[in-house]
């Protein structure tokens, strides 16, 4: 079995939220929302796989690039012997860069909310890195824990992508105020999206292939699969808009007429024009992110950018 491959399984046992209850609730809103936590069923990350290879979405290549070019200098800075943690490490691919720098890790220890995905993914890279070992740790990474035993050795975070971005400013310091708990005496290794011209991220959110779109309208396909709902998927339409006051993209499904849509026992009425709002981005200036890792206890020590400012890669120390 997959597990045998690994050093070590700590199950908290994450209860993820209910799909059906958290649809109800959003849609009973006077603005209506859906979680975005949910855009990731099989279709939607094949879906997100999709977009992650666009020319337009520049994130994911950007954050790579860096972590390619600039992983001797992070582990210089992370030094020997540590126990990388990664936060929501899904398929664990941008970590293997990572990894192949360090000096003698001591473990790796990927925390992930789906049981199964976890525990194959990360027999797979302990299988790719025989002499690792492997500590995975399925649990809620934004919730309270218990943080399980590692042994001798500086505990270094390993969170890239733009995922903090995801997080409303409040969320983003709660969870940075969290993990310098855990990784107190260590560091962490955090990307973070630039903000940048509203043109750039208009195009990275509304790609021409459409491929967002249907990833957007994929939430109102999965309620219809997993919920008796009867969304017409042809009656809402995607949008991405950057809303500068709030350095955010917000994504919206945008209903094209008046119409009623039953959703197990309920029926939600939408306007022509209104909205379901599914997700946030948010972008951060270096120093305001800076200024946010400070106030959690963490110090900044560098910063990496591409040669358009696009991306950040960020090592902020948790001594």
């Amino acid at each position: 079995m997959p597990i045998r491959a690994l050093a070590a399984f700590h199950d908290f046992h994450p209860k993820p939220e209910n799909f059906h209850d958290a649809v109800v609730e959003g849609l009973s809103k006077p603005r209506k929302t859906l979680p975005c936590k949910f855009f990731y069923d099989a279709e939607g990350s094949r879906l997100f796989e999709q977009i992650c290879a666009l020319d337009e979405y520049y994130p994911t290549r950007t954050d790579l690039a860096l972590l390619e070019t600039h992983a001797g200098e992070i582990a210089e800075l992370v030094g020997s012997g540590c126990h990388l943690v990664e936060f929501g490490s899904g398929a664990s691919v941008k970590v293997r860069v990572l990894l192949g720098a360090l000096d003698a890790p001591r473990s790796y220890v990927p925390i992930d909310i789906s049981r199964d995905h976890l525990i194959g993914a990360a027999a797979g890279l302990a299988r790719e890195f025989p002499g690792l070992p492997v500590v995975a740790v399925c649990a809620d990474y934004t919730q309270a824990m218990d943080f399980p035993d590692l042994g001798e050795g500086p505990r270094v975070g390993f969170f890239p992508g733009s995922t903090i971005g995801n997080f409303t400013p409040d969320e983003a310091t709660a969870f940075l105020d969290q993990a310098h708990g855990w990784l107190l005496g260590g560091g962490l290794v955090i990307g973070v999206d630039l903000r940048k011209d509203a043109d750039t991220l208009h195009a990275a959110y509304n790609d021409t292939a459409g491929v967002t779109a249907a990833f957007n309208k994929n939430l109102l396909a999965r309620c219809n699969r997993e919920l008796d709902s009867a969304f017409d998927l042809d009656a809402f339409r995607h949008e991405a808009v950057y809303v500068s006051d709030k350095g955010r993209v917000e994504m919206h499904l945008v209903s094209t007429r008046d119409q009623l849509v039953p959703v197990g026992e309920h029926t939600f009425a939408f306007s022509d024009g209104e909205t379901i709002h599914t997700e946030n981005s948010y972008k951060y200036t270096v120093e305001g992110f800076c200024d946010m890792a400070r106030r959690t206890g963490f110090r900044p020590i560098r910063t990496w950018t591409d040669p358009e400012d696009l991306f950040s890669v960020h090592y902020l120390a948790a001594a």
